[in-house]
Order: C-alpha cells, then sequence, then structure tokens
C-alpha cells in the first residue's frame, strides 16, 4: 500500500487506502487487521487508523470479532443481495429521473449523457475484450455514476457509494470468471439507448434486470468458490 501523505485530513486518507485495498482484493475477506502493523505501513498513528475503522466498520467492510479483534468482512451472500436490494431502487429512480429530463427536452444532459457515455461504452468494451477486468469495473462504475449525475438528484451518489464499496469486492473475479463481461456492456449500450430515448418505463425496467443479472452472478461465483474451496 502506498505511504500516506503529509496533508491535512489523515483520517480521509487512510480510510480510502484501506478501503480501496478491501476493495480491489489487496486485503482479502478475512484478513486480521492489526492496527499497529496498518500504522506503520502507511506512516501514520494510531488514532487515523482508529477512526478510518470506525468509518470502515459502520459500510459493513469491517467487523469486530470479539478478543479476536478487527477483520476484512467476509463475503456474505445475505448481504450481497441486501445490498443489491437497495441499488435496484437508487438505479431506478436515477434511471427514472434522467429520462424525465431527457423527455422534457434537456438538450444538455442529452448531449453529456451521449457523449460521454458513448466513450465509456467503447473504453468498456475493448477492457473487456483484453480481459483487463479492472479497468472493465472501474469503468462500470463510472458508467452507473453517470446516470447518478445526470439524474439532476445529487444525493443519489452518495447514497449508492457505500453499496458499491462493498459489491466491487467480487466484481473482478465475476468479470474474469462469470462469463458476463460481454452481457455487462451490452446491457449498458441498451440502458443507454432507452435514456437517451426518454423512455422511463423500458429503462427502469432494463436497470432492474441488470443489477438482478449482476447480482445471481456475484452469488453464483461466490458459492462456486466455496465449493472448490
Amino acid at each position: 500500500m502506498r505511504k500516506v501523505t503529509s496533508t491535512p485530513n489523515r483520517t480521509e486518507q487512510v480510510y480510502v487506502i484501506i478501503r480501496d485495498g478491501i476493495c480491489n482484493g489487496t486485503l482479502e475477506p478475512g484478513r486480521h487487521l492489526v492496527q499497529e502493523e496498518l500504522a506503520a505501513s502507511l506512516g501514520v498513528s494510531r488514532q487515523p487508523i482508529q477512526q478510518a475503522m470506525l468509518l470502515l466498520k459502520a459500510e459493513g467492510l469491517v467487523i469486530e470479532s470479539g478478543a479476536r479483534g478487527l477483520h476484512v468482512a467476509p463475503m456474505d451472500a445475505d448481504r450481497i443481495m441486501h445490498h443489491y436490494q437497495i441499488r435496484i431502487c437508487l438505479d431506478q429512480l436515477a434511471a427514472r429521473l434522467l429520462a424525465a429530463r431527457i423527455a422534457a427536452g434537456d438538450e444538455a444532459v442529452r448531449s453529456r449523457l451521449e457523449t460521454v457515455g458513448g466513450k465509456l461504452l467503447k473504453e468498456g468494451m475493448s477492457a473487456q475484450r483484453q480481459q483487463e477486468a479492472a479497468t472493465a469495473v472501474a469503468l462500470d462504475m463510472e458508467f452507473h455514476s453517470l446516470i447518478y449525475e445526470c439524474s439532476g438528484n445529487p444525493l443519489i451518489a452518495a447514497a449508492a457509494e457505500p453499496h458499491w464499496n462493498f459489491l466491487r469486492r467480487v466484481m473482478i473475479s465475476v468479470l474474469l470468471h462469470a462469463g458476463r463481461g460481454p452481457t455487462v456492456w451490452a446491457e449498458h449500450e441498451s440502458i443507454l439507448e432507452m435514456l437517451l430515448a426518454g423512455r422511463a418505463d423500458v429503462a427502469e425496467d432494463e436497470v432492474a434486470s441488470h443489477i438482478i443479472g449482476a447480482q445471481q452472478a456475484l452469488l453464483a461465483a461466490l458459492e462456486a468458490d466455496k465449493q472448490s474451496a
């Protein structure tokens, strides 16, 4: 992990570094998080580590196991389903609001969605073809973040962030091993088309189907890993 720079908000930096380590798999599920070791590794005192751990526990990325201390949270199937239930609601809301803005003739929003969305589709499809799973996941998140941004409701992105943080831990594995990569980007393309057409009803249905498919693929990948262990 990289060292923390000497900017004022060290807790935020420590939180982001540990969170990203958990989400990209560097800090694997079940890993014992020893605060003294983390502090030494990041070049900080224990105080920002302790504060960051409180944030990570609140997001469900870190758990406390009594006398055994803090650990990276396991990938629990029920918790994954619960996160996806909320994500469906948030993404459908964003799609409905965005499609309504376009249907009402908001050309600025339409132009941004078409330009940036088209670019993300092209880059995402390319990353998927080249098996660059980490890049494809990052672009997947950017695509959905664009919909949140263009929805006109600034609270949606903030509400969705902790769910993305929890779920993206296994998204790379799914894209690599579950054969879902091409499907993901084909569905993104169809969602984008419906949004640009101002078809809120169809866009909402396609968003829900897209997210349910991702949930099922994640759960199936977890089950396969469990059986092969």
